[in-house]
């Protein structure tokens, strides 16, 4: 029998270029850019068409909206509420994340955890905040609402606790032996390796936490007791039926909710590369 044939040598793959990269980036922005541009004419469109009886603006109708109110109205009420996200933000994250690592540390609690995180998800936030509000009181004048931070807190809770977890168990075992051996117990293991694993993992659960809290904190302003946010702002609009002032801070609203999705999202790519691949 004859030798086989050697193997048909096989060609490199070329690394992608920066052009190609430019290329998917700005495809990225103009695929975008229509999508918005899109949705804008087909909700002129269905104002002056199907819904021209109703108490649905113009897209001009709500510039022009924004022009009378003023950026002072949008700063005064939006850095309330923002102020409110935050607080709650880092109170249900901060717990979030210490419960979980107390998961690692004691096992024991994993279920006790688990159950408190799930209840909290499934609970509905519309129910449970006038009591929140009998329990927290009124704010006292010129503070954020204690309501409001509350919600805020728990929207956040559960979808931290669960990729937290899952992000410490995700570390790899070997590693974790490795620091076992040179005589490491479970903190060095979950500071030195498991925290690491995790951060991906942590930054994906923040980026809908932000978006999330901002939802509740909104949420807790409208018998939060408090005269300024996007709560009153929204209650006050539609008591009076001025629709593009409503559409005007939804839009808004938007903005900011992606603004902090965004934002983690941009510290997710600068803080874990390795996590898409790249360098």
């Amino acid at each position: 029998m004859g030798a086989p044939a050697p193997a048909a040598p096989t060609a490199p793959v070329p690394p992608t270029s920066r052009w190609t990269v430019d290329r998917d980036r700005t495809r990225a922005v103009l695929s975008g850019t229509g999508g918005v541009v899109g949705l804008v004419a087909l909700w002129w469109v269905l104002a002056v068409t199907v819904f021209a009886d109703k108490l649905v603006p113009t897209p001009p109708g709500v510039v022009q909206q924004w022009g009378e109110d003023g950026l002072g109205f949008y700063r005064d009420n939006f850095l309330a509420t923002v102020d409110e996200a935050v607080r709650g933000f880092a109170w249900g994250n901060g717990l979030a994340l210490l419960l979980a690592s107390l998961v690692l540390l004691a096992p024991w609690t994993e279920k006790v955890i688990t159950q408190v995180a799930v209840i909290s998800y499934c609970i509905p936030l519309v129910a449970i905040t006038p009591i929140l509000y009998i329990v927290i009181g009124p704010p006292a004048a010129g503070e954020p609402s204690g309501t409001a931070v509350a919600l805020a807190a728990i929207s956040v809770f559960f979808t931290t606790v669960v990729g937290a977890v899952l992000g410490f168990r995700s570390a790899d075992p070997a590693t974790l032996d490795v620091v076992q051996v040179y005589g490491g117990g479970r903190w060095q293991q979950l500071s030195r390796v498991q925290l690491v694993s995790a951060v991906p993992s942590i930054l994906s659960a923040l980026q809908i936490a932000a978006p999330a809290a901002f939802l509740g904190a909104i949420l807790g302003e409208y018998i939060g007791g408090v005269d300024r946010g996007v709560g009153p702002a929204l209650v006050n609009a539609q008591q009076s039926l001025d629709a593009e002032r409503a559409w005007g801070m939804m839009i808004v609203c938007g903005l900011v909710a992606g603004a902090g999705y965004g934002l983690f999202a941009l510290l997710a790519r600068l803080v874990t590369p390795w996590a898409r691949g790249t360098r």
